[in-house]
């Protein structure tokens, strides 16, 4: 971002281009696995299991399966973390990826697992 102003910041994250947009739902991965492929974050996919680590009390700690991603707003719904409407029901809260930590990856997209393999063969 090129502006100090937040409002300039805001509309250009809105209306950035999808590849952009792509990048601002990566997320830190947790210890463990950021050894096992050798890079730092990756992109929040749905199938992920995460764990919140920023926001409410009653919504940091919480780990789920990401349930759908929002690529427009960057935003994640994870499972079990809901708010509650005005008539009680619950419905599900989007989460910031930024806010995040992957603690497991969704291994059943091969392509996805090998390009963050062959950024740990890469940095060898």
């Amino acid at each position: 971002m090129t502006s100090s102003k937040a409002r300039i910041q805001r509309k250009a994250q809105a209306n950035a281009p999808a590849h952009v947009k792509r990048k601002a739902l990566a997320a830190p991965l947790s210890h463990e696995l950021r050894e096992q492929y050798g890079v730092r974050s990756a992109r929040v996919c749905k199938g992920d299991t995460v764990a919140v680590l920023r926001g409410d009390e009653d919504v940091r700690g919480t780990e789920g399966k990401v349930i759908e991603v929002f690529t427009k707003t960057g935003r994640v719904s994870v499972e079990g973390v809901t708010i509650n409407q005005a008539d009680g029901t619950a419905v599900a809260r989007a989460v910031h990826a930024s806010n995040l930590v992957i603690t497991k990856l969704n291994a059943e997209d091969p392509w996805r697992v090998d390009s963050i393999s062959k950024n740990k063969e890469g940095r060898q």
